[in-house]
């Protein structure tokens, strides 16, 4: 078998037999198949796309060419939530002990955060003590005993997709739906789960920012996945704006408590209930998606899924107190209103601009060896749809320097006040089996 003639049977539309898609992962990984070859691959897929058939053989590919982690010693379903990143995005902060105080085992795997996409692990570090470089027996005992943990990407997984992705990067060739879902899913099958939800994110601050590229990649993970054996489905989301009120690492720990007490941003509650309800169903804890949620929201009333995540970030080494002392967390020194320079609506919020903003604050990272001020970060006062008068604050910055009119200047560009403006959807479609 040669690399130069499956190059061309892509390259001329041809669909690539398990065999040959095996011999390039597996001779790219060992280093026997040059970049060159390799990127010339990666563009002729780009090109010509692949079937799901071909997706699947590909993740599976990339899963075998390193380790991958065994759950069977933990008890119950293991459905992991997956979301294809965003601006404010807190979901897992507030979804992870929602659903593991019904009694459902979350094993969460997370990253740190680079660019204006804040990492999970970044915010809970943002709790004095915390920390997730935990052994994977540490991880599986915490998850038995608790029924959550949560654990930096650890191990030698999937080599050959850091190596493709870094590929990519440089030739152009990130944009492609095939070589973008198998990336995705080869990590979480990876990572041990017996099904998976699925958060694809559409919109200015999104990688797809149109619901036509978001349903196509959102169709095209569920069907690898459920190819593999692993139950799958997807929530296509909103990120035309960010995703409830705070962007930065303590404030969106905040947000989180403030929501798991029943007192949180509308738009992420209502997202960590329809993504819950599905982690519900799948795990098989409800006959349907109403069921589930109703469990969901009884469990924030009753404070169950608040005691659930003190006791999780206590299990971790965080200081838990800062569920009820807020002001424990890194706080930073200034706090500088943006207010509104006209009467009007809130018609746009740009997502990745806000995005970029934070992160030159400090709260994200350009390069993966940027350290980041847990402290720093915005909160916005205003969302689409919403009235304001000249002078209304549309949104606060926490800085701790005071000099960021540049910074400011770049938020009033991004906000836009017109005459009318309807709210937008925040869930865009569900794609099951």
């Amino acid at each position: 078998m040669r690399m130069v003639d499956i190059i061309s049977k892509k390259r001329y539309g041809g669909q690539l037999s398990r065999e040959e898609i095996d011999f390039f992962i597996r001779g790219y990984t060992m280093g026997t198949i040059p970049d060159y070859q390799a990127s010339a691959l990666a563009m002729a897929i780009c090109f010509q796309g692949m079937d799901y058939r071909e997706m699947a053989d590909l993740t599976i590919a990339m899963v075998k060419s390193g380790e991958t982690i065994d759950l069977s010693r933990i008890n119950g379903v293991k459905v992991d939530k997956h979301s294809t990143g965003g601006v404010g995005d807190t979901t897992t902060l507030v979804l992870a002990p929602l659903v593991a105080s019904l009694g459902i085992p979350v094993a969460k795997m997370s990253g740190r955060g680079l660019g204006y996409t804040g990492g999970t692990i970044d915010k809970l570090e943002s709790i004095e003590g915390f920390h997730a470089e935990i052994t994977e027996n540490k991880f599986i005992q915490l998850v038995n005993d608790n029924k959550i943990a949560v654990m930096g990407q650890a191990g030698n997984l999937t080599p050959a997709d850091k190596k493709l992705y870094a590929l990519r990067d440089v030739t152009a060739t990130v944009e492609s739906i095939p070589l973008i879902a198998s990336s995705i899913m080869s990590k979480k099958i990876a990572a041990g789960a017996d099904a998976i939800v699925l958060d694809v994110k559409a919109g200015s601050g999104a990688f797809m920012k149109n619901d036509e590229d978001a349903e196509k990649l959102a169709r095209a993970m569920v069907r690898i996945g459920n190819r593999l054996g692993r139950n799958s489905m997807a929530v296509i989301s909103d990120m035309s704006q960010p995703l409830g009120f705070a962007v930065g690492n303590s404030l969106e720990v905040k947000e989180a408590v403030d929501t798991l007490k029943g007192k949180g941003p509308h738009d992420l509650e209502e997202l960590v209930l329809t993504l819950g309800s599905h982690m519900v169903l799948l795990a098989g804890k409800a006959d349907n998606t109403d069921e589930a949620r109703e469990k969901l929201v009884e469990s924030i009333k009753s404070g169950r899924a608040l005691e659930k995540f003190k006791s999780f970030v206590k299990n971790q080494g965080g200081d838990s107190s800062i569920v009820d002392s807020p002001e424990k967390l890194p706080q930073a020194k200034y706090k500088i209103p943006v207010p509104a320079e006209r009467d009007g609506v809130v018609s746009h919020i740009s997502a990745g601009g806000i995005g970029i903003s934070t992160m030159l604050l400090g709260a994200g990272r350009s390069t993966k060896e940027d350290s980041i001020d847990p402290s720093v970060g915005v909160v916005l006062r205003k969302k689409i749809g919403d009235r304001v008068k000249k002078g209304d604050e549309l949104l606060m910055i926490y800085s701790n320097c005071r000099d960021v009119d540049g910074i400011a200047g770049r938020i009033r560009r991004d906000i836009s006040i017109d005459s009318s403006a309807e709210k937008p959807e925040l869930i865009h479609k569900i794609i099951t089996k």
